[in-house]
């Protein structure tokens, strides 16, 4: 197992941590023998947002033992209301709720308090403008919680909590299906049958903007959905029309930049030794590139997906990190500063390319990578 810091909060996490969501109507010795499982290898990072009780005292009498190795992320919003989960916003439930979660998993502090399942703007400005922050700061004052996190699937929420230097942690829904989608309000839309027949036929640059904003400033980002919820593990529910490994879901999302750990949800210690197959796949078991490149549906034909695969190249340029900012730059009016400034720090850029065209080949997707580099010299200037 690897390990990675969380932005700047100095933490360091397993690169691959258990998403706890698959604890519900489950006894006691299941919940205990995938705990115990990941701490034998190597995993120290727990996400639980599930509201059931049992799910959540389980959860806290299976890692009281070690609980100083453990990093946790719990979720306030996240509430039990007439035996079903509910999101709530209202501080008569909010409050309860999450010291019900407290007590439950026996602990004094819990290292990342999330503000839970944000994804509408509005709901964003009423929580940042309202009784939903003072409380959490006023958790986080006390000691109750370490730092302050978000999570939501929408990335127009993503660029706002990546440019809010009170959020410390985002946890955002990453893979190569979701990557192509724009702002998303409801996550059901995910799921509809011609969601992948619009425009986005790549990485959507406003999620890849996320990323770039992560790590520039410092905010922890942390990966769920890395199995667009098991869809892309099947040919008949993939969205490219072939299935994707685990092994391959994961290095898609660790590859993206920013990301310090993802969140496998698991039922099983089956399930979960096939994403801890990661730890020891080779670079082929971990290319995802050539599975898109000859899928089916969507292909990516074209675009840049950054995979790497056109490198090394003879002036020593960072092929995929040019064309990277090239995407995220092209759909302004005005280069962002921050974009520019990333792109002039670069030991060799756009200009070093002497069009041999020898990356080219290599590219699965049949990107027109010296052209890119000559759009890319017009764009920045140099």
């Amino acid at each position: 197992m690897k390990y990675r810091k969380l932005g700047n909060t100095g933490i360091e996490v397993s690169e691959i941590a258990f998403g706890a969501e698959f604890l519900v109507e489950r006894p006691y010795e299941d919940t205990e023998e995938l705990i115990r499982a990941c701490e034998d290898n190597g995993i120290n990072f727990v996400d639980c947002w599930m509201s059931e009780p049992d799910v959540r005292s389980h959860l806290g009498r299976a890692i009281k033992g070690n609980r100083e190795n453990w990093v946790i992320q719990g979720h306030i919003g996240s509430t039990w209301q007439d035996g079903q989960y509910v999101r709530t916003r209202d501080m008569d439930k909010v409050i309860p709720a999450f010291e019900d979660f407290m007590e439950r998993l026996q602990i004094d502090t819990l290292d990342f308090g999330m503000i839970h399942y944000v994804d509408l703007v509005e709901d964003y400005e009423n929580i940042m403008n309202g009784p939903f922050i003072e409380y959490v700061r006023k958790l986080k004052e006390d000691g109750t919680i370490a730092h302050i996190g978000l999570s939501t699937h929408n990335p127009e929420i993503g660029i706002l909590a990546a440019e809010n230097p009170e959020i410390e942690l985002l946890m955002f829904s990453i893979n190569p299906a979701f990557d192509m989608f724009g702002a998303m309000d409801d996550i059901e839309e995910y799921r509809k049958e011609d969601a992948y027949d619009g425009e986005f036929s790549s990485i959507n640059p406003q999620r890849a903007e996320i990323y770039e904003l992560c790590e520039k400033n410092g905010t922890a980002l942390t990966v769920m959905k890395g199995f667009a919820g098991g869809n892309l593990l099947s040919d008949e529910t993939s969205p490219f029309g072939v299935a994707l490994t685990p092994v391959q879901c994961i290095h898609y999302a660790l590859e993206q930049k920013g990301v310090s750990s993802i969140f496998v949800g698991v039922k099983t210690v089956g399930e979960l030794e096939e994403s801890l197959k990661y730890c020891s796949a080779s670079d082929g078991e971990k290319d995802y590139a050539e599975v898109l490149k000859n899928a089916p549906k969507h292909s990516f034909k074209g675009q840049c997906t950054y995979c790497g695969h056109c490198q090394p190249c003879s002036s020593g340029i960072d092929i995929a990190m040019v064309n990277k900012l090239f995407d995220l730059a092209k759909n302004h009016d005005e280069v962002p500063v921050s974009v520019q400034e990333h792109y002039n720090n670069l030991k060799f850029n756009a200009t070093q390319c002497i069009a041999c065209g020898e990356c080219e080949p290599r590219c699965p997707f049949e990107v027109l990578i010296v052209d890119v580099m000559l759009d890319a010299q017009d764009l920045f200037g140099f």
